[in-house]
């Protein structure tokens, strides 16, 4: 809603905008009226509407983009999109009603909101009439109702029509008591008024009311009804607590939330978030099968204006064994979404209706941002949730299959397009976290530093391509070795014949020589070996401060087991020098 109201008075001279202004400030007729009347402020607290409204008395060379028109039994009218109320001042100066004469001009002519006779002289419809004029910008009619066809504008049934989406919570198609209660602003006498709201639309509509809840057609005829009976502000309060403008779009307040996240922060949807997109995942799986098909899936988003998810969600998320969004897929979208687009994620979250069905101030409420990362490195732990692994090799690696592998499922059985993400949970120390795998296939030379940021590098070479591991070895040195980043080494292709590599050392080697764990064996054939593999990408993005080789080569067991046994011995030998001291 607008914070002020601007009126503007215009007409001929002498007939009597300033003495309307006058009347309305002094509350009574004056005697001297000057040329032109200085700009007022009624303050929002004596308004009916609790909105500051300024009148201000424009002279006729200024009557290029008025919002009011004042008439001596003239009319002026302008093919404006500004909201219009004509007025008739000096109404004691003639008898009986020129309404008949003004109506086809408010006919002719959708921005005249409304016609009100007066009089300065004896208050007549003073301030009725500004409080009319403060209402037509306020609670504009034009963009909701076509006068001349009598119905609701198409772009007003479109927002009703979500409005009705986002309330039918049970997905009934049908508006119950308890859903049509979120739009009474007073809690007095509500079954009474709702049975009175449902009684007239039964008796004006074949199929407005059913199972003794409102349709669709139920609802769009009674918004249409408060309009004719000029009670449009009701549909205007409705409009604007889903978050729609004058114009009837959606309010970039309302999608685009402020929401800053620093420089080494995350962003992950919490618990309100989960809980908001369960109750959806519930409303839209219709089968109850705990997935959603293409039909679901498309009905889920069909308030928003455009899919927001596009053919490659099918390569990015776990699936059903129908090859439909599992639940689990479902929350790992995103999750996906919420860590890589946190503000394209807001956006879609506004649409659904979460600030309304969750009652928040705004979507944002449903987003944690993690803390810095140089944090979490000083205090040896983290609370995140989401954990990104780029996946780094030469092209023919096999890096698709080791991302499709991760979603349980060979390249050939991916019903999606190519994607560069797969996401899905791992089980750490009794914790479910998220890792996304992010491939990344370019040549060394590409490959710029923005590209190699991530909380854990897994560079992949195939063991059967002597050439391979160099690409691996080079990407280290240039983006990794000083990075803090953990690195996992992964050799691909593990059932195919070993062969020596060209670079100076072997994989092994090179890997103890940087402190890095083992490499590790992958291939599509050894499906035992690959939760193995991701629980370790996700270990060394949790724990990065024990930068990889504290977690899995031998050295480090080694210097556990000597730490243990030189403890022991210790002991042992206090123990015995005690023995003798007694």
């Amino acid at each position: 809603m607008k914070r002020d109201v601007r009126i503007l008075l215009l007409g001929e001279p002498k007939v009597g905008k300033t003495s309307l202004i006058m009347s309305l400030v002094g509350e009574e007729f004056p005697e001297l009226v000057p040329l032109r009347a200085e700009e007022i402020t009624i303050p929002a607290d004596v308004t009916p509407e609790k909105v500051p409204t300024h009148i201000v008395d424009y002279s006729e060379s200024e009557q290029s983009d008025e919002v009011k028109y004042v008439y001596g039994f003239r009319s002026y009218v302008s093919a404006s999109a500004i909201p219009i109320i004509l007025v008739g001042n000096k109404s004691d100066l003639h008898s009986g009603s020129s309404m008949e004469s003004i109506l086809p001009i408010m006919n002719q002519f959708s921005e005249i909101e409304t016609c009100v006779e007066c009089s300065a002289k004896n208050l007549k419809n003073i301030s009725e009439l500004f409080y009319y004029a403060q209402k037509a910008v306020l609670h504009p009619t034009a963009p909701l109702y076509d006068p001349e066809d009598k119905q609701l504008k198409r772009q007003c049934v479109r927002a009703l029509s979500r409005v009705f989406s986002i309330s039918d919570q049970d997905n009934d198609h049908i508006l119950s008591d308890a859903e049509l209660n979120c739009f009474q602003v007073s809690k007095q006498k509500r079954n009474d008024a709702l049975e009175d709201v449902k009684t007239v639309v039964w008796k004006n509509t074949s199929d407005g009311v059913q199972d003794n809840g409102l349709t669709l057609n139920g609802f769009l005829f009674l918004n249409t009804l408060f309009i004719q009976r000029g009670r449009h502000e009701t549909t205007w309060t409705i409009l604007r607590k889903f978050g729609y403008d004058d114009t009837l779009e959606l309010t970039d307040d309302y999608l685009y939330p402020p929401f800053r996240v620093s420089v080494g922060c995350t962003t992950e949807l919490n618990h309100l978030g989960h809980q908001f997109l369960q109750k959806l995942f519930d409303k839209y799986d219709e089968d109850k099968d705990s997935a959603l098909s293409p039909a679901e899936l498309k009905n889920l988003f069909s308030i928003l204006p455009y899919m927001p998810w596009g053919p490659e969600v099918y390569s990015n998320v776990p699936l059903s064994d129908d090859n439909y969004i599992s639940q689990h897929g479902y929350f790992c979208q995103w999750m996906l979404s919420a860590y890589l687009d946190v503000h394209r994620c807001l956006e879609h979250l506004g649409y659904l209706g979460y600030p309304i069905l969750m009652e928040r101030e705004s979507q944002t409420s449903a987003i944690t941002v993690t803390r810095e990362k140089a944090l979490d490195l000083e205090k040896r732990q983290t609370q995140r949730t989401v954990f990104l692994c780029k996946v780094i090799g030469p092209r023919g690696t096999g890096k698709t299959d080791f991302l499709q592998a991760f979603l349980q499922r060979s390249t050939e059985r991916n019903p999606g397009p190519p994607t560069i993400y797969a996401i899905n949970t791992i089980s750490v120390a009794n914790q479910e976290k998220y890792l996304i795998l992010e491939e990344v296939d370019v040549e060394t030379e590409f490959l710029k530093a923005a590209d190699a940021a991530c909380d854990v590098a897994c560079l992949m070479y195939d063991v059967s391509d002597p050439d391979s591991f160099n690409y691996c070895a080079s990407i280290y040195k240039q983006h990794y070795m000083d990075s803090g980043i953990p690195c996992v080494v992964v050799g691909s292709k593990a059932d195919l014949i070993e062969v020596k590599q060209h670079h100076g050392m072997s994989p092994s080697e090179f890997c103890y020589k940087h402190r890095l764990p083992s490499p590790l064996r992958f291939s599509t054939l050894l499906t035992h070996t690959h939760t193995q593999i991701y629980s370790k990408l996700t270990w060394a993005a949790m724990y990065p401060h024990l930068n990889g080789s504290d977690m899995s080569s031998t050295s480090f067991w080694l210097r556990v087991t000597l730490g243990a046994t030189i403890a022991a011995m210790l002991g042992f030998a206090l123990y015995r020098a005690c023995s003798r001291h007694k």
